[in-house]
């Protein structure tokens, strides 16, 4: 029986209960490109962690009706993948786009299609961008943009070079060159359309080696990993030398959406307390060679830090709640959200029922959690459901802090840099390890004895840790 084509929508699905859109990230497939079932065909960015969507079908891919960096709300069609149909199937008409696929219409030209409209962005290049066109002597005013606004990405000029673009174009190859071109483009693109303005000349950067570097080496953050090179935020020229641009990554939107509802709806209340971690210090000591050697991962003071703000929320369980305007919600969980900086962003992921694990087994989780921040590949399961957060800011050599609360959350607890100083000790000066624990509160829930209170007991736990009756596992 002869077949014919299907066209099959594919929608934004609902990745969590309170997910309500979500971000294209990277379209993983393009027009044309055979799609397997349940293969990854695009990453979607929500709640500040990447999910990559199946197919849960095999076929082409269409029409892609989201660009990279849209937010798309769930239930609406992302994309069309094309699908072999028996014969009874109706066939799709003439002018629908699927069928302008199938009678020859090249990837690069559906992406053309779907970018004529909006060409707002046609003319700013991303240094990857411009380094990437001169060393392979590209002129940019022959690659189609596929990117928000008609945006050239570093994908568009990969798949301008597939297609044997670069010799063409090969006359284009030194970097006064491309400067020029880039100039021309800028100009064109006001000729096309008389209202709207010509776009400034981009200036030509060069490729660097910081650059290079970081794009090729893992993300440094806060309290793990200090010895890996900071990732330097991608940065976009315009308009001379006197000033740049940084682009809003749809993470650091989330992130301002976030503190800026905090700080606008939580009354933050703050108080700091001193500890001596001298004992602490000492046991860790004793203990992370051999730990390591049995787990092959790192004892950092923040498991044994974890561990006695776990046993104090036990101990004081309204620390643990969430305001809900005629009630207060407590709950029964302890799940510790961990606030781990990267250079450009922040992730809170969480540890799920905290209070069922040992010092060995939260560091074990602190190692996973942290491999997975500096991979990127933090799910959105493991960014949910956080109770109480905690925040390592003493690994960066801070002192004293006052956080904002993760909303909604009821308070944030930072455990600030080991410092040795000079103690008064029974009427003695005595040198110890002495580290600050600095507390956000949500002033609508929690007040000053209840966290006083807490604070002494998290004190307490830490103080009271020694060989004898500290046990890993």
């Amino acid at each position: 029986m002869p077949s014919s084509k299907q066209l099959i929508e594919v929608t934004m699905p609902q990745l969590a209960e309170s997910l309500v859109s979500a971000t294209i990230g990277k379209w993983l497939k393009k027009p044309g490109d055979p799609v397997e079932a349940y293969e990854p065909i695009c990453e979607v960015i929500t709640d500040k962690v990447n999910a990559e969507i199946p197919s849960t079908i095999e076929g082409v891919m269409g029409e892609l009706r989201a660009s990279e960096g849209e937010t798309i709300s769930v239930g609406e069609v992302i994309c069309v993948i094309e699908t072999a149909a028996s014969g009874g199937a109706e066939a799709e008409p003439a002018g629908s786009p699927a069928a302008a696929a199938s009678q020859g219409a090249g990837a690069a030209d559906a992406a053309g299609q779907a970018g004529e409209g909006d060409q707002s962005m046609r003319a700013r290049y991303s240094p990857a961008v411009q380094t990437l066109a001169a060393e392979h002597g590209i002129d940019l005013r022959q690659v189609q943009g596929t990117g928000m606004g008609g945006r050239i990405t570093r994908k568009d000029v990969l798949a301008f070079i597939e297609r044997g673009g670069a010799g063409a174009a090969g006359n284009a190859g030194s970097a006064s060159q491309q400067v020029q071109a880039s100039a021309s483009v800028a100009g064109q693109a006001g000729a096309n359309n008389a209202m709207t303005p010509a776009a400034p000349a981009q200036p030509f950067i060069p490729a660097s080696g910081v650059l290079q570097q970081a794009a090729s080496e893992p993300v440094r953050h806060s309290g793990l990993h200090l010895t890996e090179t900071p990732k330097i935020p991608t940065i976009e020229v315009e308009g001379g030398q006197s000033e740049y641009f940084i682009d809003v990554t749809p993470v650091r939107n989330t992130i301002a959406t976030r503190m800026r509802q905090s700080v606008a709806e939580i009354p933050h209340g703050w108080m700091m307390i001193e500890v001596d971690v001298t004992n602490l210090v000492q046991l860790r000591n004793k203990l992370k060679d051999e730990f390591f050697r049995k787990e092959g991962i790192n004892l950092t003071y923040l498991a044994f830090l974890l561990k006695a703000v776990v046993n104090a929320i036990k101990d004081y369980p309204i620390m643990n709640s969430v305001w809900a305007v005629d009630k207060i919600i407590v709950k029964r969980d302890i799940n510790i959200s961990l606030a781990v900086g990267t250079e450009d962003s922040v992730m809170t992921p969480v540890i799920k029922k905290a209070d069922q694990k040992n010092i060995a087994g939260l560091a074990r989780e602190v190692e996973e959690l942290a491999r997975k921040t500096r991979e990127g590949k933090l799910k959105l399961d493991d960014m949910q459901g956080g109770t109480f957060t905690v925040n390592n800011t003493g690994s960066f050599g801070s002192i004293l802090s006052q956080p904002i609360i993760n909303y909604p959350q009821a308070a944030i607890l930072t455990f600030e840099s080991i410092v040795k100083k000079p103690v008064v000790i029974n009427d003695m000066i005595a040198v110890r390890s002495m580290a600050n624990l600095c507390l956000s509160l949500d002033h609508r829930i929690l007040d000053g004895v209840i966290c006083g209170r807490f604070m002494q007991r998290v004190k307490d736990n830490l103080e009271s840790m020694s060989l004898e009756n500290t046990k890993l596992y």
